[in-house]
């Protein structure tokens, strides 16, 4: 199944190609670098450093080109590995539906998301994304995944949003995950861009503990949050920070913890283009007794 989800991944790419490339011009050049890593309680860590070349560039969410990535994963037990990765990337814009992705290979498979959503005022997203499984397990026997789903944004008001995520995720074997996730967001003040919001989420695993992965029969978990975003000098800035409760088949309820923020330049034309983020979370993801999650992201473009 994965097989052939992934040859529909790159298919999907290319098919959608010449929608960034039939933009009116003028476009730029751009080069960049992006940086991807994180570690888990149990010390497994991950990095991928990138450089990429757009030979079509308008802003971050209109371009095309290529991305070269170095990817390495050292999981808690067993060796660690690198590889490198080639992706087509590419962002279009439209009156009524926007493409973005980047779909490529390791060498031995198609890698890749790809994604595409309406600018309506009720938003759809549908995205479909592959990688590998980054445990001892995975690593050592070349397993992937692939995740595909859909979201939706229904606005209830000025101040009332809410928000759903369905998806299936097919691991290489027998597992098949189904996800659930929904938000309910409330506009506290609007001066401040301060809101407060209720994420649930939810997902059910067909063969439970098939591989070294956290997949137990069934994982829930409930997260109040406070989050604030503001703007100044068209800089972004955004945090978010939640207390909440998770639990899995076979377990008691325990606290959920959630902490994320991130800073977004100006998407100026030719000028430097900056994102950062940094993420702390306490969901499981491998099947281990620690359950602390942190990442950070920066990405860099220069047009010219």
């Amino acid at each position: 199944m994965n097989r052939i989800i992934a040859l529909m991944l790159a298919a999907l790419a290319l098919g959608f190609a010449p929608a960034a490339a039939a933009q009116e011009i003028p476009y730029w050049q751009a080069v960049g670098a992006d940086l991807f890593a994180s570690t888990d309680a149990d010390d497994s860590e991950t990095v991928k450093v990138g450089v990429s070349y757009d030979w079509r560039y308008r802003t971050p969410n209109d371009h095309q080109g290529v991305r070269v990535e170095t990817a390495r994963f050292a999981p808690a037990t067993g060796p660690a590995l690198e590889e490198q990765r080639l992706y087509y990337r590419f962002a279009a814009p439209g009156d009524d539906w926007s493409w973005n992705g980047q779909v490529g290979t390791n060498g031995e498979t198609v890698l890749g998301s790809l994604g595409v959503h309406n600018n309506d005022r009720v938003r759809q997203e549908y995205f479909i994304e592959r990688d590998r499984l980054e445990t001892a397990q995975g690593l050592d026997q070349d397993l992937y995944s692939t995740f595909a789903g859909a979201a939706f944004d229904l606005p209830l008001d000025e101040r009332n949003t809410l928000t759903a995520l369905v998806g299936v995720q097919a691991f290489d074997g027998d597992n098949l995950r189904t996800h659930l996730r929904a938000r309910a967001i409330h506009v506290v003040k609007p001066d401040w861009g301060l809101s407060v919001q209720l994420r649930t989420r939810y997902f059910h695993n067909s063969v439970p503990a098939e591989a070294d992965y956290f997949s137990p029969e069934w994982y829930v978990e409930v997260l109040p949050v406070v989050q604030v975003r503001r703007f100044h000098d068209g800089w972004q800035y955004q945090a978010a920070v939640g207390l909440g409760a998770q639990r899995e088949a076979g377990s008691d309820w325990r606290a959920a913890r959630h902490f994320e923020a991130s800073v977004t330049s100006p998407p100026i034309s030719r000028d430097w283009h900056v994102k950062a983020a940094v993420l702390h979370s306490s969901a499981p993801v491998a099947s281990g007794q620690g359950y602390d999650y942190s990442q950070a992201t920066l990405s860099l473009t220069r047009a010219f």
